[in-house]
């Protein structure tokens, strides 16, 4: 549904966007991320045709955005971080305001009904946009993005400024977007992404620096494969038994409760490391009381992938 290919965009002698490309299935959330100035911004302005490219192109469901942006943004709904209302329109007001400057077709009764369900802003079509909360707002920005019923939805912050059962609620109704339409969204919330997404594309420096699931990303962290141990005994039986073992590259303890202690172990890769760490454990008569997996949060991956490029 989405093609990007080598975009690059440059303020003078500043490059906000160095040759970056991906593509977004039928289907698809993507996160998209990045630290300030990382160029996710400029990148989602120049997808939905606010902004030009210096080169490289852009295709909405086959149509690029520059050469026939009538088609590309027919199939295209948008909400930037400020949504666009007008706070002394009511709510049907601006949705039939938006639905002409779209031209949209559908019946537009019906239409609206739907969306408005769907974004959950029924009781409040009535009400002056300046008076509605900042849930509401951010709603009827949700709102707007539906009409004309575009298979692509790009949503840039969506949950800025909203309470923690607001977030809840607009992750909810992600998910269910997500049921018909292809979505970007981008987030500095980064466990609302990891809750909704199911790929994650990173920026940094205005470069593509990851595309993949959280859980692949999860996997790249480090040198190595990474446990979490957890044993009952003596600290220094425990580490003995560790350093025994020549599968276990380096560890250190994180925490401590009762008469059991916690490790992260990085093992280099291989098949026989819990067994050998097993025996190991067993000669010395330390119980291993769990040994799993570590799992990352997308916080973890995030941090980590940055730093690594920002060191090069």
């Amino acid at each position: 549904m989405i093609k990007v290919r080598h975009l690059t965009k440059k303020y003078g002698s500043i490059t906000a966007l160095d040759d970056v490309s991906f593509s977004v299935k039928k289907g698809e959330i993507v996160g998209f991320l990045g630290p300030n100035g990382a160029g996710k911004s400029t990148a989602m302005n120049i997808i939905t045709g606010y902004l030009s490219s210096t080169s490289g192109s852009v295709s909405i469901d086959g149509y690029d955005i520059l050469d026939e942006p009538t088609e590309a943004k027919k199939r295209l709904g948008y909400l930037p971080e400020i949504p666009p209302l007008y706070p002394d329109m009511t709510v049907d007001e601006y949705l039939d305001f938006v639905y002409e400057l779209k031209g949209a077709k559908q019946k537009k009764e019906a239409h609206f009904n739907e969306i408005c369900e769907l974004a959950r802003i029924t009781a409040v079509r009535g009400r002056l946009i300046r008076n509605l909360s900042k849930g509401y707002r951010q709603r009827v920005g949700i709102a707007q993005a539906l009409v004309g019923n575009p298979p692509v939805l790009i949503l840039d912050e969506p949950t800025v400024g909203l309470d923690p059962k607001q977030i809840v609620e607009m992750r909810t109704l992600i998910q269910k977007l997500g049921e018909k339409h292809t979505v970007i969204l981008s987030s500095h919330i980064l466990n609302e992404v990891q809750a909704v997404c199911g790929r994650i594309i990173v920026l940094n420096n205005g470069r593509l620096i990851a595309d993949s699931t959280a859980e692949h990303l999860g996997e790249s962290l480090g040198d190595g494969r990474t446990l979490l141990l957890r044993a009952a005994g003596e600290e220094k039986d425990i580490q003995a038994a560790l350093q025994s073992v020549k599968s276990v590259k380096r560890f250190s303890k994180t925490d401590a409760d009762g008469d059991t202690k916690a490790y992260s172990l990085t093992l280099t890769p291989s098949e026989s490391a819990r067994s050998e760490l097993f025996f190991a454990f067993a000669a010395r008569k330390i119980p291993i009381v769990e040994m799993k997996n570590a799992e990352y949060s997308l916080e973890d991956i995030f941090i980590s992938l940055v730093n690594q490029k920002n060191k090069k």
